[in-house]
């Protein structure tokens, strides 16, 4: 990614993201994802930002970590936040314009999910 583009990077901006190439069971592929990286962190176009992948799918054994997303502006269709596959990404996998924003209460929700399967 440009770097004078990383400026419009926003926390709870959903953007697409090239995951590839994935290991075994890790998300890959171009899809979705938020950006939980703190707008403090982000204001200085760090190279690196923390991300919560999406995907149309929940599978019932993570359903207790998955939050369902409905559809809002180019985020097409009910998505869902994969907690178990949160990880740090370069922000070269970064895909601009930002897709969709998570509101302020749905990064609550990822982030206490995160918290549930950390402790």
């Amino acid at each position: 990614m440009d770097r004078e583009k990383i400026e419009t990077l926003s926390r709870g901006g959903i953007y697409l993201a090239k995951l590839n190439p994935a290991k075994k069971s890790e998300v890959g592929k171009v899809r979705p994802v938020a950006i939980l990286t703190s707008q403090t962190i982000l204001n200085v176009n760090p190279l690196i930002v923390f991300i919560c992948p999406l995907s149309s799918q929940s599978h019932p054994e993570f359903q207790r970590l998955h939050l369902e997303l409905p559809a809002r502006d180019s985020l097409r269709v009910t998505s869902y936040g994969l907690v178990e596959h949160c990880r740090s990404i370069s922000t070269d996998r970064l895909t601009l314009p930002r897709i969709a924003q998570l509101t302020t209460t749905e990064i609550d929700m990822i982030l206490h999910r995160l918290q549930i399967m950390l402790e």
